[in-house]
């Protein structure tokens, strides 16, 4: 009778285990419903990567297109000075000179605004990377001296945008 008992027993704890335990079809649906999950979770963060890239490209494409808009702006206000000083029916020399010394001067100050400097290297050093030498000359300077500026050369921040047009002078031998 004890044996009848502890068969009794073991069936019921086998009968309670497979009801806890899930059967493999259920098992395997939620493996899919998983899998579906994680599958529009990725369709989703690839559109969004997509998306992202997308935009990243029009704004880069916006930013190269408009990076001059502030600089065009303050050339503007130059180019409408300088179209007011030839409206002008019988300039004299002198209000001339000084039109175009104003505008000179709004035009340094566009050039400063955008951190556009010019480049005058008289008596500095010889600077390959600012400076562009087209004669040596005989002087009292010591040697690769700049003596002479030709032309201004321009720097944008600190990249050189033109090199000054220089004379350098020669060592003495």
């Amino acid at each position: 009778m004890q044996d009848d008992i502890k068969t009794d027993t073991n069936t019921a704890e086998t009968h309670s285990e497979k009801e806890t335990m899930p059967s493999l079809e259920e098992l395997l649906k939620a493996a899919e419903l998983q899998a579906a999950e994680h599958h529009d979770a990725w369709l989703r963060a690839k559109a969004e990567t997509e998306n992202m890239r997308r935009r990243t490209a029009e704004n880069v494409d916006k930013a190269r297109k408009f990076a001059v808009e502030n600089f065009a702006s303050e050339l503007i206000a130059v180019k409408d000075s300088l179209e007011a000083a030839l409206a002008v029916e019988a300039p004299s020399v002198e209000n001339l000179k000084d039109g175009v010394e104003l505008t000179l001067k709004q035009l340094v100050a566009a050039f400063g605004k955008f951190n556009l400097h010019d480049i005058d290297p008289m008596g500095e050093k010889f600077d390959p990377h600012q400076h562009q030498a087209i004669q040596m000359l005989e002087s009292d300077q010591p040697a690769n001296t700049v003596v002479t500026v030709l032309q201004k050369g321009y720097r944008l921040h600190e990249r050189t945008l033109r090199p000054a047009l220089v004379m350098v002078a020669k060592g003495k031998d």
